[in-house]
């Protein structure tokens, strides 16, 4: 059996996956309601095992249960990704300006102390066009550098489990 070591870089957590791990994830990503019991009919263990699997996983922050909200219905049929500069002495004032913005579904900090990356959706380009010349730039230490339409969204972190591959090695 093939151990895998998960970084998890919010908050810290050094924890050993195995192929169990691994194939309750998977199990789970197809059906996160599905019994305990299902679950270790379908991959050769123990109900306890799986449970205490899963409890592990979860303390460890490996895995979460949420829902997610499809935003297309509720007319959220706009995407766009949205490249700014900040400026870094507001950095935490804008952060919380943009976190607090419904329309924004992802944030992320760029390589450099002064580029910040958001996604958000609209019910129109309208409301689109006005999020990113007139409201954005209303923030004070912020530049739009750059847009990119996003006209259909493939893979999201919500459809996405580790392969084999990319977990053997543990990368």
């Amino acid at each position: 059996m093939s151990e895998r070591i998960i970084i998890m870089s919010d908050s810290v957590t050094y924890m050993k996956i195995d192929d169990l791990d691994l194939l309750i994830i998977r199990e789970l990503k197809k059906n996160s309601r599905r019994s305990a019991a299902e679950i270790a009919r379908k991959v050769g263990a123990g109900e306890r095992t799986v449970l205490r699997r899963i409890e592990k996983l979860v303390n460890n922050k490996v895995i979460t249960f949420s829902i997610v909200v499809n935003p297309l219905a509720f007319g959220y049929v706009a995407v766009v990704d949205i490249f700014l500069s900040i400026d870094s002495k507001r950095k935490k004032e804008i952060l919380d300006e943009l976190n607090e913005s419904p329309e924004i579904f992802y944030i992320a900090t760029g390589q450099d102390d002064d580029s910040i990356s958001i996604q958000a959706r609209f019910k129109n380009n309208e409301a689109l066009f006005d999020y990113l010349y007139r409201k954005l730039p209303e923030i004070p230490g912020i530049i739009v550098k750059g847009f990119a339409l996003i006209p259909k969204i493939i893979k999201t972190v919500d459809t996405w489990v580790p392969t084999e591959e990319k977990t053997k090695d543990g990368s």
